[in-house]
């Protein structure tokens, strides 16, 4: 079967009703709390399609975004009795694009406290302008939830296990976008769409971002890095701006989701890194994107990296959704002696090193054996990649 082939095959699939998401259950849990619920992730990754899921077939949901300024200027002088007359007789309110409205968290605990019959959901596509306006009003009041682009474990749900193992080549390319999955042959198309609308306008319009075009060299450059230790100081002189700065934007980056860091295990070696840093993206597609290179998996010559992003970014959405409390690092020597990536949960040290070619064949560095005697040691390839993501 070729790649067209197993593309006409998930067309025919997306007839069958939406593809579930593991944070389903969790919501569904959530809606007689009598608690906030605020569901953040990036733009165009699925939360509206989650809520209409669901919500489905419920006649008392109220749903407002925050986009449009009509709403926007609602929420400036709101009150109890506004948002009881607005609502009438439904019991569920959605706040679409919550960070658009000015003090959401001060009027959000206003309609909690005041309003106890009704449940509200909230969303947002960048945790570091929404957290920032609900936290403290919200304390005690909110359950917060992170949905990421769909998952390898998803999809072999929704389709097949075997169709999603022959795509993997492709999703290394492209990567995991709801739009891109069900739209074969305008992934690089939706891909700039989605780069453009987002990465280019929603980010680099934040007040805390004066540099723009510095920014998308800083994106570039660690799109270039993914899976090597990263340098603050080197990033500085390739961007040409201060290393604070680059600190800064890389957490702005973080807080959009876009890319996540992984710290250093340091225990009992004295010559283990401590304070350093590996940075990886949630999704290939985007990588890919930033750097403008579609080729095929097989002939590119960063084809390692990109099988570490790969599969460290699906075991770590598996890990949000299922095991939230389990800590994820990368092990490296001052003599490079060096783990891709370590887990640890209840006490249990997991390693695991990440190679796309199956035959090739690595050891546990002996220096780790020895001071961690009691963790395991995994090689992930594309053969046993749905074991390490069965979670």
């Amino acid at each position: 079967m070729d790649i067209s082939d197993i593309f006409c095959t998930f067309a025919l699939a997306n007839d069958k009703p939406m593809i579930n998401r593991y944070l389903l259950p969790l919501l569904e849990s959530m809606l007689s709390s009598h608690k906030a619920v605020i569901l953040m992730g990036a733009r165009q990754v699925g939360k509206s399609t989650l809520l209409q899921l669901l919500l489905e077939g419920r006649k008392d949901v109220l749903w407002l975004n925050g986009d449009n300024q009509d709403i926007q200027s609602l929420f400036t002088t709101v009150s109890a009795e506004r948002i009881r007359t607005l609502m009438g007789d439904k019991h569920i309110l959605v706040l679409d694009e919550a960070q658009r409205i000015p003090n959401v968290g001060v009027q959000l605990k206003i309609i909690i406290d005041q309003l106890q019959d009704v449940q509200v959901i909230a969303t947002g596509s960048s945790s570091f302008e929404l957290a920032s306006k609900v936290n403290e009003p919200l304390t005690g009041r909110k359950r917060e939830f992170k949905l990421f682009p769909l998952s390898f474990s998803e999809l072999s749900e929704h389709t097949s296990l075997l169709e999603e193992l022959r795509l993997i080549p492709h999703r290394l390319v492209y990567g995991y976008y709801p739009e891109v999955v069900t739209s074969p042959g305008q992934e690089a198309v939706i891909l700039k769409e989605l780069t453009d609308s987002y990465l280019y306008r929603d980010i680099l319009t934040l007040d805390k971002v004066a540099k723009s075009d510095k920014l998308v060299l800083l994106l570039k450059a660690l799109a270039m890095q993914i899976g090597s230790q990263v340098s603050y100081n080197e990033l500085s002189g390739l961007v040409g701006i201060d290393a604070k700065t680059i600190e800064r934007y890389i957490t702005i980056l973080e807080q959009s989701y876009i890319i996540f860091r992984l710290g250093s295990f340091s225990r009992n070696l004295r010559n283990e890194l401590k304070f350093s840093k590996k940075i990886y993206f949630w999704d290939m597609g985007i990588r890919n994107a930033v750097i403008g290179n579609f080729s095929l998996a097989e002939n590119r010559v960063d084809i390692g990296a990109m099988w570490e992003n790969f599969a460290i970014a699906e075991r770590m959405k598996q890990i949000s959704y299922r095991h939230p409390f389990t800590q994820s690092y990368f092990w490296r020597t001052k003599q490079q002696t060096e783990i891709d990536y370590l887990e640890e949960s209840d006490g249990i040290l997991q390693a695991f090193e990440f190679k796309w070619n199956t035959h090739k064949k690595t050891r546990c560095p002996l220096a780790f054996a020895n001071a961690y005697p009691e963790a395991t040691f995994r090689i992930i390839t594309p053969s046993n990649i749905d074991d390490f993501l069965r979670l």
